[in-house]
């Protein structure tokens, strides 16, 4: 339960990456919830892992999938955030995690996943990381409706966002530029390992709805196939990428 799903691949230029793959709970840790909720948004990013997998195949790259509930730890948080075990999410209590262990937790399922993470980088070296997520189309507390389709987040680095906003736009894709969230203020994952090492990455948020089925996953992957053709390409022309 600490460790990760890892798909191999043969394309070692791109390597995907998906930190709420799972909406699974050790059988050790109760988090006082119904467990209806774990298949929520709250649990997991919904149909986030189906569309990693497949596009993983179409590209035979590798992949890396979070295989633990961001319920029990949120490994797309540092670790000294407010967030990372969370006592409520989206106005629903976890109250399993207001006394939780922080350090064993940490130990556990954060520190294990982000040496995985650090040494697939390390000996893959690629030339693009992708991060998968899905977001919900509307939060239950008060929140307004989300307009886009898929939003691209990115911190300081925009090498590669500024270029996929601009293809899936074209493509006639509502897209969010730093939506629905802020890549400056959400981003850790893909700052400790692609940032932080010089290397172009994006993080792909696509509206949950979209992805519910298996036509959904069909249709994203393939999206995000062409997108990565696109990028290494684009990056091969700034002298990023290796033509």
């Amino acid at each position: 339960m600490s460790g990760a799903e890892i798909l191999s691949g043969s394309a070692q230029d791109v390597l995907l990456l998906c930190d709420h793959a799972s909406n699974a709970v050790p059988a050790d840790i109760d988090l006082g919830i119904d467990p209806r909720l774990l298949d929520l948004h709250i649990g997991v990013d919904i149909g986030a892992a189906e569309v990693t997998r497949a596009l993983a195949a179409t590209l035979d790259a590798p992949a890396i999938l979070a295989t633990v509930s961001r319920l029990v730890i949120d490994l797309h948080r540092e670790p000294d955030h407010a967030g990372l075990i969370p006592a409520t999410s989206d106005g629903h209590p976890v109250p399993g995690n207001v006394d939780a262990d922080r350090a064993q937790r940490i130990a556990r399922f954060h520190a294990p996943y982000h040496r995985l993470l650090r040494a697939q980088v390390r000996r893959q070296r690629p030339a693009l990381i992708l991060s998968i997520h899905s977001f919900t189309p509307k939060l239950e507390q008060g929140g307004l409706s989300r307009p886009w389709e898929v939003g691209i987040l990115y911190n300081r680095d925009a090498r590669a966002a500024h270029p996929a906003v601009a293809w899936f736009r074209a493509q006639g894709i509502v897209t969010g530029d730093n939506e629905p969230y802020s890549g400056r203020l959400l981003n850790a994952t893909l700052n400790r390992h692609a940032e932080a090492q010089g290397i172009p990455s994006i993080a792909i948020e696509i509206r949950n709805d979209l992805i519910r089925d298996a036509t959904g996953v069909a249709r994203w992957s393939a999206q995000l196939h062409a997108l990565v053709l696109f990028l290494r390409n684009t990056l091969a022309r700034k002298g990023v990428l290796a033509t």
